[in-house]
């Protein structure tokens, strides 16, 4: 019926979903741009990661393409007005992924403020200091402290009502007021300037934007607690890398749990040598079994809607 060309990695029951509907399956690992146009030359579907870039450049080539399922909520690697404006209907997988991406933000808060990674590698090198009130590998507590969140989307409130369970008060910074989660969790709006200032802790759960890019910088380091931990499980370009180790480095602030960096895979060298209360991950916000499988499903019920004459369930507009 149709040609689906996969660059994600989709399981094999989500390959057979599309094969016992009718369509050929094109398989790709291979994001190298003169690879993807020739495999979408005669495409009417893509399932494509965030990390396969869409423009103009492979637009111009897939004139059949009906559909672009980015296997991510963002979709800053799509040139969404573009695709939109030559019929090409953009999906993405929200939704599923908001509270392991939620319980991952508080896994890397624990981890820096404990300094768990720190106290693992100690064990594992045949070392157990002795007890003591200013015993080796002491932490932050989190309990009962004031957690900061910057963009209180679905991410963003999934980790307030973990931090309510913790007893923190709840402070937020969003572009839109959310009144209902006020009255729920008892956290209140303020400006950025006061959330960094008053924040123990600050999650970070923002698109990618012109707007977003490094609005972690020097003067918002400056602004925050020296005893204050930033987490950043949103796009490595909101926070300014060179900023964060220099802050670090010199007590601004005290530790950091980070899951993207700006240029990934690539990370910052200054953050690689930082170990007391710094915590980093590639990129796992997603990365339980049920997540993923459920964002591959979501994918797939997008293109066969689509390819089958229907609406998708999951379209992203040009906004």
């Amino acid at each position: 019926m149709g040609i689906v060309v996969c660059t994600a990695d989709l399981l094999p029951e989500h390959l057979e979903r599309l094969k016992a509907a009718g369509h050929e399956v094109r398989l790709s690992g291979d994001t190298d741009l003169m690879s993807m146009t020739s495999l979408l030359s005669d495409a009417d579907a893509l399932i494509c990661m965030l990390t396969d870039a869409i423009g103009p450049l492979v637009l111009d080539t897939t004139p059949r393409l009906k559909i672009i399922a980015n296997v991510a909520v963002g979709v800053e690697n799509i040139d969404v007005p573009a695709a939109l404006a030559r019929g090409t209907v953009v999906t993405n997988t929200p939704n599923v992924l908001t509270e392991s991406t939620a319980d991952h933000t508080f896994a890397l808060l624990l981890a820096a403020a404990r300094r768990i990674p720190e106290a693992d590698q100690t064990v594992r090198n045949g070392e157990f200091p002795p007890w003591g009130l200013q015993q080796h590998l002491t932490g932050l507590d989190v309990h009962g402290k004031t957690l900061g969140i910057v963009g209180l989307g679905r991410i963003g409130a999934a980790v307030a009502r973990r931090g309510k369970g913790f007893g923190m008060s709840l402070l937020y910074h969003s572009r839109t007021r959310r009144p209902v989660l006020e009255n729920e969790l008892g956290i209140q709006l303020v400006s950025f300037q006061e959330l960094l200032a008053q924040s123990d802790v600050v999650c970070v759960h923002v698109p990618a934007t012109t707007e977003t890019h490094h609005i972690f910088d020097a003067a918002a380091f400056a602004r925050m607690k020296s005893t204050a931990i930033l987490v950043n499980v949103a796009r490595g370009a909101v926070v300014d890398e060179v900023a964060l180790v220099a802050a670090l480095q010199e007590g601004a602030i005290a530790g950091a749990g980070l899951d993207v960096f700006e240029h990934e895979p690539a990370v910052h060298p200054g953050l690689l040598e930082l170990r007391e209360h710094v915590v980093l991950a590639p990129h796992l916000g997603s990365a339980t079994e049920d997540t993923r499988r459920a964002m591959g499903d979501m994918a797939i019920d997008n293109v066969l809607a689509v390819l089958g004459g229907k609406p998708p369930l999951t379209p992203v507009s040009a906004s």
